[in-house]
């Protein structure tokens, strides 16, 4: 682990830009970003299509460290390069910014009312790829559509169990156990999360350090008991389908909390934008985002 790093994420202000959709999301991305599936054929360019936006916002001047503390990367964009240097390398000893990358391979079908991880039996090897490219930290989401106790408890197993494969690696993990926002439980289901994580968390030694990326809660500041936990490193929160203005507001209301928004990122950023147009509002995404994050 690099305590710089380490640092940076538990005691800056800024939030984590998400910027690692997958193949199942780079369609839409790509398309709400204004390239359409004429624009590429088969996955390699669809990839390469995206590796340039991706690229783009990584490169302006309105992204770097003072208000981006990190940056979540698909692995397809951890082994591409920006301006001749690895994605990595390039977001930590470029622009100050510290990367993670997503590790899990999707979603199992509902049961229980949630959708766990699909099993990931090469994990450990891209985990070694990623500390050998200077990766901080890594990212893996399931889902919960109900307050279902079972399948809460279940999704919480399964994200400390690869959790502390992630910690023996070297690298600290971002648990994410999404709740949907659609929910018609969704303020049950926060309670149940809430519970099943503070169990799990007291099991941890000391020195196992976690972040969580929550769904913005109903209740203000409900997970703060987990944001003052001595293992976790930082609470962020997704946007989960919320416009960045609703996301921005939530946030705020959540003290100690930071984003880390992938659509509400990108929202209003095209690639019909001329560079000016393109950075300016990149900067006021990121400007909004900083200051909800800052609260």
């Amino acid at each position: 682990m690099n305590e710089q790093q380490l640092q940076k994420v538990k005691s800056e202000n800024g939030f984590i830009a998400a910027l690692d959709q997958s193949g199942g999301s780079t369609p839409k991305a790509l398309e709400l970003y204004g390239v359409g599936s004429d624009a590429y054929s088969g996955d390699e360019e669809m990839f390469t299509r995206m590796h340039e936006m991706r690229s783009r916002i990584i490169t302006s001047a309105s992204f770097n460290g003072d208000r981006v503390l990190g940056a979540i990367l698909f692995e397809n964009t951890m082994d591409r390069q920006i301006e001749g240097r690895e994605t990595s390398d390039y977001l930590w000893n470029v622009k100050n910014v510290v990367p993670f990358l997503k590790v899990d391979k999707g979603l199992h079908d509902e049961a229980n009312g949630v959708q766990l991880m699909k099993p990931m039996p090469d994990l450990d090897a891209l985990l070694a790829r990623a500390v050998g490219k200077g990766v901080f930290g890594t990212k893996m989401r399931s889902v919960i559509k109900l307050a279902d106790k079972a399948g809460v408890e279940a999704i919480v197993d399964q994200q400390f169990e690869v959790g502390r494969q992630i910690l023996a690696s070297g690298l600290v993990p971002i648990l994410e156990p999404e709740i949907d926002i659609k929910s018609p439980q969704k303020d049950d289901a926060e309670v149940l999360l809430k519970d099943a994580i503070l169990d799990r968390l007291d099991e941890l030694s000391p020195d196992q350090l976690i972040m969580l990326k929550l769904t913005l809660p109903e209740v203000d500041d409900f997970y703060s008991d987990l944001v003052h936990h001595s293992n976790v490193v930082r609470v962020v929160a997704l946007s989960g389908g919320y416009s960045r203005e609703e996301a921005n507001a939530r946030l705020g209301r959540n003290h100690g909390v930071i984003a880390s928004f992938s659509r509400a990122l990108t929202e209003g950023l095209s690639a019909q934008q001329s560079d000016e147009e393109f950075d300016a509002a990149l900067d006021k995404a990121i400007g909004g985002i900083f200051a909800a994050s800052s609260t």
